[in-house]
């Protein structure tokens, strides 16, 4: 049986950034994993492409309702992140993935860094919405950055 990993759609190609392109990993495409691709943007309700979107405060903060994400155009976008960031959860935990490949500094999926709210390009450290969820849930998270650490977590090839 092939390993279930959940993964950010946009690593396997799907254009559905907030640019409307992809930040394909092409190693990726040879592996023998079952892979579930979420994009938890366009889950709630966000269209691609879409005006980028920052976190103004950390992934607790905005789930407790103390905190919001802004689009460039001064939108609160907060309850698509979210709604599309539970639908995604479950997603993975309804097809028991343990572990998850998520796109570095995204407001829904960075892992460790996420970009700062102040649209200069300028990270900070924090978990977007749908990493913070996935972690609460128990599953094994690795940013798209962490090359090593992704070829350690896929199965050998046969």
């Amino acid at each position: 049986m092939q390993k279930k990993i959940l993964i950010s759609a946009c690593l396997l190609g799907k254009n559905c950034r907030y640019d409307g392109g992809n930040s394909q990993i092409t190693d990726l495409d040879e592996t023998n994993v079952d892979w579930i691709p979420v994009c938890p943007e366009e889950a709630g309700g966000l269209g691609t492409p879409r005006p980028a979107a920052e976190m103004q405060n950390s992934a607790d903060k905005i789930l407790e309702g103390k905190g919001s994400i802004i689009n460039i155009n001064g939108q609160d976008v907060s309850q698509n992140f979210i709604k599309g960031a539970e639908e995604s959860l479950e997603m993975g935990l309804l097809n028991g993935v343990e572990f998850a490949i998520l796109k570095s500094r995204s407001p829904s999926c960075g892992m460790g860094q996420i970009y700062d709210g102040t649209f200069t390009g300028t990270v900070k450290q924090g978990d977007g919405i749908f990493a913070h969820l996935c972690q609460k849930a128990g599953i094994t998270c690795i940013s798209s950055d962490e090359t090593y650490q992704i070829k350690k977590t896929l199965p050998k090839p046969k």
